[in-house]
Formats: structure tokens, C-alpha cells, sequence
């Protein structure tokens, strides 16, 4: 078996799921502002647009990276850069979505599409010490060490600190917020800075973020040994970058081409490509698509 080949069925196993014939799918990553990886079973890899995620399984944002998840009851949650989410519980069925996400760190949303808000759902999201129950609502959090804030931005939450009773809050823009493990009064925030909030959770335009569904690629570089692009293969992976290996024939010999897919438009791509451009010895991506 080449080095090619494994590497292969390694990042298809971690994509089957998402396939049609297997188990109803509970949550599936839409997009990602790279560098971004998941942790499952002590294997970390390179998140890809369409990926499945499983309970257990732990995401991870680098610096300036960004994370948007799709849960199968219809609700998006969002992780921040240099973020941190481990889905604990994950378990759809038809008569009830059960959920349990445990924010180690970095910012995030919960947001409830309307179309869902009516389906029965059991969904908590920690953060560090502090737990929300969700109703069928959108809010914000974060969490820092010494510092975990929840703000409401719609519907109704029960938060609530270890130990400690639960607090309800049920007005727009109300956030509950505990410094150095003490909980301080609920208060309300304005919206200029929530708007400041919530961007840190948002995919951002011109980063070069990957979305499912995507119709373009950039070509990173191209070689005639399988073994110069399983090597900036690895290291782009390594840095949270899904690239994957493209064997294309030329003429009457193959090239390895190393390439990221699934970039929502042209200026996107060549976002991802000046990005990229000059570093992992990568000199002339190219736009395709």
C-alpha cells in the first residue's frame, strides 16, 4: 500500500459517514475559516466542509480561524478562533434532538433557525464552569480563563454555575457573565457590542474560508514525485489546511497536484491563494474552477 493510498483512506474514513446509506447524520461542518482541525480517537486532522462530526469528537480553531456546524435538528453553532468545542452528546432521532457541547475555549453561537424552533430538542452548551440550557433560541458566549461570559440575543436560556442556582433570562440582549469564579448580577449589553461579539464567531469575507457545496479549488503546486506532494500534503495539514492530493495526467507522464477545494467564489479562492502564497514553499497557487 503507497504512502498516497493510506493517506487516503485515512481522511476518506473520517468523511464516510457523511455519505448517503449511513446513520442519520447529527451534525455536519458547513464551513470553515482555516486553520481549523478535529480531534477524534487521538487523531487530529484538517476540518473539510461536509465532514461529519461525531460525539467525542473535539474542534479546533486556530489563530484567526472560524468554524460553522450544522446540527441535524437545524440549529448552526459557531466556534471563534483559537477556539475549543467538544461535542459530548450527540444523539438525533425523530422524536428527540439530544446534545451536550462543552466549549473548552474561544468565543461561540447557538443560533435555532426558524424552521426548527418548533422541533423537541434537549440541547446544553458549557462553558469552563458555567452551563446554558437551550429553548429553542440564539445567544452568544465565551470562554476565557477566569472570565466565561452568555449574552441572549433571542428566546430563552437557563444558565447556570456549578453549585450554584440556575438563572433565567428570557430579554433580548440580557448576558450573565462570572469573573474569577464569581457570578456577577445580570446585565444588558447594548448592541454595538454585541455586534463586536458576534463577529468574532462569523466567517469572515475575504479570509478565504471553504463552504460546503463550493465549486472552486487552489492549486497549491504540482510535482512529478507522489513523495514532494505527499510532503506539503502533510504540512498543510499539519497546519489545519484540508488540502488533498489530485493525480492528473499530462502528456504521458503524472503529476501529483496539491489542492484545497470547495471555495465558495473566485474572490475567495484568491484570497486562500494570496494567503497561502510564499509559505510552506508554495510560489504560484492558481484559481480553478
Amino acid at each position: 500500500m503507497t504512502a498516497l493510498l493510506r493517506r487516503s483512506i485515512l481522511a476518506v474514513a473520517l468523511l464516510a459517514a457523511a455519505c448517503p446509506g449511513f446513520a442519520q447524520i447529527a451534525a455536519t461542518v458547513d464551513g470553515v475559516q482555516m486553520p481549523a482541525w478535529v480531534e477524534r480517537n487521538g487523531v487530529r486532522q484538517p476540518i473539510v466542509p461536509g465532514m461529519e462530526l461525531r460525539a467525542g469528537d473535539q474542534v479546533i480553531s486556530g489563530a484567526d480561524g472560524r468554524v460553522l456546524v450544522r446540527l441535524a435538528e437545524g440549529s448552526l453553532v459557531k466556534l471563534g478562533e483559537k477556539g475549543q468545542l467538544r461535542f459530548t452528546e450527540l444523539s438525533p432521532t425523530r422524536e428527540l434532538f439530544k446534545a451536550a457541547l462543552n466549549v473548552l475555549e474561544g468565543a461561540f453561537r447557538f443560533t435555532t433557525e426558524l424552521a426548527a424552533k418548533n422541533r423537541r430538542r434537549e440541547v446544553t452548551v458549557r462553558a469552563a464552569q458555567v452551563t446554558a440550557g437551550i429553548r429553542g433560541t440564539d445567544f452568544w458566549g465565551r470562554s476565557r480563563q477566569g472570565n466565561e461570559i452568555v449574552c441572549l440575543i433571542e428566546g430563552e436560556i437557563e444558565v447556570a454555575a456549578d453549585g450554584e442556582q440556575p438563572v433565567s433570562m428570557n430579554q433580548p440582549l440580557q448576558f450573565y457573565r462570572r469573573i474569577d469564579s464569581k457570578t456577577q448580577p445580570v446585565g444588558t449589553v447594548d448592541k454595538k457590542q454585541l455586534d463586536q461579539w458576534s463577529a468574532e464567531t462569523e466567517l469572515q469575507t475575504g479570509k478565504g474560508a471553504v463552504r460546503r457545496g463550493g465549486r472552486f479549488s487552489v492549486l497549491l503546486a504540482s510535482a512529478e514525485e507522489q513523495n514532494s506532494a505527499l510532503a506539503l500534503y502533510d504540512e498543510l495539514r499539519n497546519a489545519g489546511y484540508p488540502a488533498e492530493i489530485w493525480p492528473v495526467k499530462q502528456a504521458d507522464k503524472l503529476a501529483y497536484v496539491v489542492r484545497i477545494r470547495q471555495l465558495p467564489s473566485r474572490a475567495e479562492a484568491n484570497a486562500l491563494a494570496g494567503k497561502l502564497r510564499g509559505k510552506f514553499g508554495i510560489t504560484e497557487p492558481k484559481v480553478s474552477g
